[in-house]
């Protein structure tokens, strides 16, 4: 969730002397020492603004810097062979035209030459115009705040902190901005279409502190959930491993070769059509209690995953899914992608495009490791939790999956060859139309229409209703959809 901007990374220690250059060899500074403690700022907060639009919280288009210090893999190699192997989501003509518009910056200087040869610590900005998906306009409410901590009911359809094309419409910006809660930690996550009780803290201390609860397993979680059909009476007690199919997309499936999980569910109604069911994980597996109910045949009633007929005429019910893992990733993309609806996936055609051979970057310590070099490379994989043994006893339904591609910019059709870097003015004010933003010269998404999500969208059945620990606890109110008499 750290993420320092251009201006937080001072502090370095006194720069080594500059050892003579051969003719024609260019210099490379050594890298910054960056601040970790240093989390957004004010002027992360002022890129851009929001309005509101048919039941959904919009973030007006604005420039972003992505950046990243050279990788290991990169060293003597160009930028242009880098560009065309590993950043496919723009042809090549589009960095030749981000270049001439000064939007490339090699060490802060701008490359003149894509054919420029990377040596090791050059740290590279990029400058892109950056459209971010919508979210509910439902409002993040407050439950409780004190010294210590900040408590919240996060609304559906909000990830938790920065990620893939997430930056402003996040739990971490909206508090920020709009609640002058500026430098929290987060303790836990809960998955982008859930939503329900989150917890953060104001302190380092304290968010250690209630860190070593959650690795002795001190915590209780209770969530509640619709599911498709009549869910046994009994206590129906699931605990199946779970594997990550696909870092990228956001998938998960029983598999033997997955992390050993538990979770304990009991039925609270049943409408003749639905079930609402109490979910009481013991363990804190990535999606555990949608692929558990899956499993079980009674997934969510609205789940984007996991209730798709991708997985099979049984829905994946007893595991029995008949594709490969590429099939049914193929299979669910082109799911959504019918439906228009691959922002509730949280990904884009760019986002697949990306990244050579559309490799995942799950279980890729490459990519893990660069998000922990490149704090401002916050598309990165979040490594701090993929590679943190303990991360997967916090949050069954945290998504701490991710898309990874450093520029998530469309595939351009035709460049404007000679213009100038576009302007897209920010307009003041939290309400009200688009604005007159001017079109950015070099970006397909200003010249794209996309469908919006319908408010209705953007809500999973699935709710954080009570958090636990040693000396606290904290409810949320039941959702509307969790009633006894509720129908569709």
């Amino acid at each position: 969730e750290e993420e320092p901007g251009p201006g937080d990374r001072e502090g370095a220690a006194p720069a080594p002397k500059k050892r003579r250059l051969a003719a024609g060899e260019r210099y490379v500074p050594p890298p910054r020492k960056r601040s970790s403690g240093v989390s957004f700022g004010a002027a992360h907060f002022a890129e851009t603004s929001y309005y509101f639009e048919g039941g959904l919280r919009k973030v007006r288009p604005y420039y972003f810097d992505f950046c990243t210090y050279c990788k290991g893999r990169w060293v003597g190699r160009s930028l242009l062979h880098v560009f065309s192997t590993e950043f496919r989501a723009q042809p090549l003509a589009y960095y030749r035209a981000a270049a001439r518009a000064g939007r490339l910056r090699l060490n802060e200087e701008p490359v003149s030459d894509l054919d420029v040869v990377l040596k090791n610590n050059d740290f590279l900005r990029n400058t892109v115009h950056r459209h971010e998906p919508p979210v509910t306009a439902q409002p993040i409410q407050i439950l409780a705040e004190d010294d210590e901590v900040v408590v919240v009911d996060k609304p559906s359809s909000l990830p938790v902190h920065p990620c893939g094309r997430f930056r402003h419409n996040t739990v971490i910006f909206i508090l920020g901005k709009e609640h002058d809660l500026k430098e929290l930690h987060t303790i836990h996550r809960l998955d982008r279409m859930t939503s329900g009780v989150l917890m953060f803290a104001k302190t380092a201390e304290v968010s250690k502190r209630i860190d070593e609860q959650v690795r002795e397993r001190q915590l209780e979680k209770e969530y509640v959930c619709r599911v498709v059909g009549e869910f046994p009476e009994h206590e129906v007690v699931c605990e199946e491993p779970i594997l990550v199919v696909s870092y990228k997309v956001g998938v998960c499936r029983v598999d033997p070769k997955g992390k050993v999980c538990k979770t304990v569910f009991q039925r609270l109604s049943y409408n003749g059509k639905s079930s609402v069911v109490k979910c009481l994980p013991r363990t804190g597996r990535t999606h555990q209690i949608r692929v558990h109910l899956q499993y079980l045949g009674h997934p969510i009633v609205n789940d984007p995953i996991y209730n798709m007929e991708a997985w099979g005429p049984h829905r994946g019910k007893g595991g029995q899914i008949d594709k490969t893992d590429e099939e049914l990733l193929k299979a669910l993309v082109e799911e959504h992608r019918s439906k228009q609806s691959l922002d509730i996936l949280g990904i884009s055609e760019e986002d697949l495009n990306s990244n050579a051979e559309n490799k995942d970057c799950g279980d890729s310590s490459d990519c893990a490791k660069s998000a922990q070099a490149d704090p401002e490379n916050e598309s990165s994989c979040p490594a701090k939790d993929t590679q943190d043994p303990q991360r997967d006893t916090k949050d069954p339904e945290s998504n701490d999956i991710a898309a990874c591609p450093l520029n998530s910019d469309p595939n351009l059709e035709t460049l404007e060859e000679n213009k100038e870097l576009g302007s897209c003015e920010n307009q003041d004010g939290q309400t009200g139309e688009k604005g007159s933003e001017e079109k950015d010269p070099l970006c397909v998404e200003c010249k794209m229409t996309r469908r919006d999500p319908s408010p209705k969208e953007l809500v999973m059945y699935l709710h954080a209703l009570r958090y636990k620990g040693a000396e606290f606890e904290y409810c949320s109110k039941m959702p509307e959809w969790a009633m006894e008499d509720w129908e569709e």
